[in-house]
């Protein structure tokens, strides 16, 4: 058995009814967040779930959104509740997509229905605000956030945040190609040959690579930026062209892979040289977002101003304030003849996929914390160490302590 670890001044039991006993049930409730249509669990997962000894239970309605109707679930052996809170009353653990923190709108109405001892998995926002996590901490739940997944070969499978990067960045080039008033291949026909469309990509992560593959599909000239110098052999390998500019950032990305927020300095002469690229593209995708902070002002009000009339500009960090000066985070604007998509919660407009890879995610995460029917909190695991946030009534994640500036727990004995 692997050693379990829990936070200083915690309890090392679970108090979950069920724990070693040999069964464990997963709730899977209905997402309540407004127009979500994702669910956490498919029916394809449930009987792989069932053969490690889970048993797995669905709340009436649950996957219907994403085209997953109860009987599916029924069929592969899922039992269906009738609601809500008979879900979150059976359930050792509940899994969600947006769970209370992520979820701003509704999600609170859910501290209610947690328990003592209940393990919660899902987005949590984990670098959102002390208040919240404190709230979701004081229910007694042991909560596991997804986006906290180290990118990792070992974590490859569980990786959640990647998998949601991926349908969003292939969603944002099917909405810009629909607001666009030209097509993007190049097309030869009797009345002439139509010049291909142009797609910039500004933030060449997971979902803008998958951006700039989906803008090649169609038929696109694609370009693409990252301040990482790593993205240039990524984008390169899907047929785009990198745009090198004569600046470089200073610590591009951290550990983890991810961007690093640089001074306003940079920022403003990165601003500069892109005009010229911004100014010549029919599309501009931007998706550069550093966890836990504002997203960079990296397509100005003048940039737009320079962009053909019918161009789009479609604004993938728009929920944590948008990349783009004029966006307007959940709405569609037209600006300067220019439409600005700041469309948020993007990858829910692929549920039935999306629904389908977090459940993947998902799975492969639970085989991994819980086995034999019981949860093994090691902490010198980095998976579980990583995502683990809440537990025994505290903000157990020492990173998200230091970004929050929270005082850190007390050193663990090992």
């Amino acid at each position: 058995m692997l050693r379990r670890c829990a936070p200083p001044n915690v309890r090392e039991d679970s108090g979950v009814r069920g724990w070693g006993e040999g069964l464990v049930i997963i709730g899977v409730p209905k997402e309540s967040y407004p127009g979500e249509r994702r669910v956490a669990l498919v029916p394809l997962v449930v009987p792989i779930l069932a053969k490690a000894g889970h048993e797995v239970v669905v709340e009436s309605g649950a996957g219907i959104n994403a085209g997953y109707p109860d009987a599916l679930f029924a069929d592969k052996g899922a039992k269906i509740l009738a609601s809500r809170a008979e879900v979150f009353a059976a359930g050792d653990i509940i899994v969600q997509v947006l769970c209370y923190g992520s979820n701003d709108v509704t999600g609170e109405a859910d501290l209610a229905l947690l328990k003592n001892g209940q393990i919660l998995a899902g987005f949590l926002r984990p670098l959102g605000t002390a208040e919240v996590l404190q709230k979701l901490a004081a229910t007694g739940v042991t909560s596991f956030a997804v986006e906290l997944m180290p990118r990792t070969t070992r974590a490859q499978s569980m990786d959640a945040l990647s998998s949601m990067g991926t349908i969003c960045g292939y969603k944002a080039v099917v909405l810009a190609a629909d607001a666009l008033p030209r097509i993007l291949p190049m097309m030869t026909t009797a009345a002439g040959t139509i010049t291909p469309g142009r797609v910039f990509v500004i933030g060449a992560g997971v979902a803008g690579l998958q951006a700039i593959a989906t803008a090649r599909r169609l038929g696109a000239v694609a370009s693409a930026y990252d301040m990482r110098p790593a993205a240039k052999e990524q984008v390169q390998s899907l047929g785009g062209r990198f745009i090198e500019l004569p600046i470089e950032a200073a610590n591009a990305q951290d550990a983890r892979g991810y961007g690093v927020a640089q001074d306003e300095s940079f920022y403003r002469r990165q601003r500069e040289l892109l005009g010229k690229v911004v100014a010549e593209s029919d599309i501009v995708i931007t998706a550069a977002v550093v966890p836990g902070k504002k997203s960079p002002i990296l397509v100005t009000e003048e940039m737009v101003k320079s962009m053909a009339p019918g161009s789009v500009v479609l604004d993938l960090a728009s929920e944590r304030g948008g990349n783009c000066e004029l966006t307007e985070p959940g709405k569609t604007v037209m600006k300067h003849g220019v439409t600005i998509i700041g469309r948020i919660n993007m990858a829910s407009g692929v549920p039935y996929h999306a629904s389908q890879m977090y459940a993947r995610n998902l799975t492969a995460f639970l085989l991994h914390l819980i086995k034999d029917g019981k949860l093994h909190l090691n902490l010198q695991d980095e998976i579980v160490r990583d995502t683990l946030l809440t537990h025994g009534g505290e903000i157990a994640n020492q990173r998200v302590r230091e970004i929050l500036k929270l005082p850190a727990l007390a050193t663990q004995a090992t």
